[in-house]
């Protein structure tokens, strides 16, 4: 077994939706970003590619290359979930912490959890997320940025 640890940051500014774990949520604020900019996604990509020792997020999926200009969070969680598989992992479990001083997510959690069990072919009840503001303090607390810390653990297969 293996784990992985995965964070994201992004900040949140005007004229961009809001979109968390590949939920769409309702926000006058989205975050800024090259692709989608799920910081959920994201963070779980990140510790997904890091427990399967293939590297991050920026190496796989640049911001300075065109082709991944608007991509899709889960999109690239599930094409890191195929690398990952086709190399003997099976993912067993994921737990995150969302940093969001608003808005408040506890409404779309299990959806959270739905969509990036999806992606990893797990059950929902494998990926569990967590919510917390930042207590008015620095970035997050102040509605500046939203931010993602993932963990993943993953198995061999027995496909090998």
């Amino acid at each position: 077994m293996r784990i992985g640890i995965g964070h994201d940051t992004h900040r949140l500014v005007e004229g961009r939706p809001l979109v968390l774990g590949g939920v769409n949520i309702e926000y006058p604020k989205g975050l800024l970003g090259h692709s989608d900019a799920d910081v959920v996604m994201h963070a779980v990509t990140d510790a997904l590619l890091g427990a399967a020792g293939i590297g991050d997020i920026g190496e796989h999926f640049p911001d300075t290359d065109p082709q991944w200009k608007d991509a899709v969070g889960a999109d690239l969680l599930a094409s890191s979930c195929s690398q990952v598989n086709h190399r003997g992992w099976k993912v067993v479990n994921v737990d995150l912490t969302v940093h969001a001083q608003e808005p408040r997510l506890s409404a779309h959690k299990a959806q959270m959890a739905a969509n990036i069990a999806e992606c990893l072919q797990l059950h929902p009840t494998d990926v569990n997320v967590k919510a917390k503001t930042g207590e008015g303090v620095g970035p997050v607390g102040n509605g500046e940025a939203i931010t993602c810390e993932a963990v993943v653990l993953i198995r061999r297969s027995s496909l090998i």
